[in-house]
């Protein structure tokens, strides 16, 4: 049934599009959602306090729907840090360390266990847990810093990220946006992920080695410090039983996971728990006496990291979530009679107008993505990513968990830290190399894993 739009429908439609030129712009969206959420308050309520009350109100509903993302990232955060401070990390990864005889065999190995660290510690703490110890020996065997960093841009921020299989915070954020279970995202995202990791690192690979082979990428020269100063407090023997019981402990994660059918908060909560017994035992062991005041310190530090991430993140997210189930719960019940969502009444009435099918919607979804990533977060669009699949699925009538996934795929590859500069200081610090260099390296190998992907995504909607 087709709802006839209100102003509120097409104030949330101006906002859409005043959001995405600010990205475009590389402009904060923070306030314009703030003005955004005001707005549809104040015409729905005809109420100046209850419209001012509404944005504290939507900022607790998008922390309440977010909080169980920020914990557990803030918690596997506080967990890394202990573990990269003992140095057990550095006995995690010397295994691989010696495998590494040439510059092909650095790129994939640093690649493919960067994606396997990521989806259990987030690519951030990876990044830190590998790359004072792999750099060096990358280093040797002849594939140059630049090289390094790409291989842990593209398999940690881009494919780890932006599947976000284990953590599940991306399709946690895209799903509520676009009304959907957080399973049906994931399982959508797969085949997608799958394209896109593919043609990404091999494209980039190929255009690795040529350059190395021609003499345009010369080796690296530069002297690798340590990340952080690793304490010294356990013996060579415990580092080496931890770093065999923390594997351990994740990989029974994810057999309880399969065996149990845990999905979204379920597992999330088990990844969380996990790693908070890690965190205290490591502590413990490490610190003695101080051990209960460090831990608290350990967790200062993740919930810093946590919140600092996020911030951004709930005040755009409480906007997006007034375009569906958030709209009832923060403002009330002011939309028209049989209306679904001012997301769904758009997408009704955008199909009743427009002509819309498979390839316009996945191009779309990978633009806005895309263009959501320019703020150089990677989360902070990809609740618009969410509601924009939502409109194009209700309108086509299909494909709704696909275009989610796509526009969450393009959002995190863009955005998430393989192409904006600034969000890839933390690998470049880590390999000594210029974020903008890396940026320009990255690029190709990413379009092209993008317009591919898009492809797939059109068969598969």
């Amino acid at each position: 049934m087709l709802i006839e739009l209100t102003a509120l429908h097409w104030i949330y439609v101006a906002f859409i599009v005043l959001i995405i030129g600010f990205m475009i712009k590389r402009r904060d969206t923070t306030i314009l959602c703030i003005v955004g959420i005001f707005l549809l308050g104040i015409v729905a309520t005809h109420s100046f306090t209850g419209s001012v009350s509404g944005i504290f109100n939507s900022f607790i509903y998008a922390i309440r729907e977010l909080l169980p993302t920020i914990l557990v990232i803030s918690i596997i955060v506080a967990m890394s840090n202990v573990i990269t401070k003992t140095g057990i990390n550095d006995v995690m990864i010397a295994p691989f360390a010696r495998l590494i005889k040439s510059p092909a065999l650095a790129y994939w190995i640093i690649g493919i266990l960067m994606m396997v660290i990521s989806w259990f510690f987030w690519p951030s703490p990876a990044v830190a847990l590998l790359g004072a110890v792999l750099l060096p020996v990358a280093i040797r065997a002849g594939l140059p810093a630049l090289g390094v960093a790409m291989a842990m841009n593209l398999f940690g921020h881009g494919i780890a990220l932006s599947g976000d299989f284990v953590i599940q915070a991306a399709p946690k954020l895209t799903a509520d946006a676009a009304g959907l279970p957080v399973g049906d995202v994931i399982h959508a995202s797969i085949p997608l992920v799958i394209v896109m990791g593919v043609v990404t690192t091999v494209t980039a690979f190929v255009l690795l080695m040529r350059d190395l082979k021609n003499g345009k990428l010369a080796s690296s020269t530069v002297t690798i410090q340590s990340s952080s100063e690793k304490e010294s407090l356990l013996s060579p023997a415990l580092k080496r039983t931890m770093a065999v019981v923390i594997p351990i402990c994740f990989a029974l994660d994810i057999v309880a996971m399969s065996l149990f059918h845990l999905q979204g908060g379920d597992a999330t909560a088990l990844i969380g728990g996990t790693s908070i017994f890690i965190l205290i035992l490591i502590s413990l062991l490490t610190h003695k006496n101080r051990g209960l005041e460090e831990t608290t310190n350990y967790l200062i530090e993740g919930f810093q990291f946590g919140f600092k991430v996020f911030g951004p993140v709930i005040p755009i997210a409480a906007f997006f979530y007034l375009g569906d189930s958030g709209f009832q719960a923060i403002i009330g019940n002011y939309l028209p009679k049989g209306s679904h969502g001012i997301v769904n009444d758009l997408g009704v009435a955008l199909s009743s107008v427009v002509p819309l099918n498979q390839p316009v919607s996945a191009i779309t979804l990978t633009t806005v993505g895309a263009i959501t990533g320019l703020d150089g977060s990677g989360f902070s669009g990809i609740s618009l990513a969410g509601s924009i699949a939502h409109l194009f699925a209700t309108a086509i009538g299909s494909g709704a968990a696909t275009l989610t996934a796509l526009g969450q795929i393009a959002a995190i590859w863009v955005g998430g830290g393989t192409l904006i500069p600034w969000a890839l200081i933390p690998a470049a610090a880590i390999c000594g190399v210029d974020p903008f260099e890396l940026a320009r390296r990255n690029l190709v190998p990413v379009v092209v894993g993008l317009a591919v992907t898009t492809v797939v995504a059109m068969f598969l909607i």
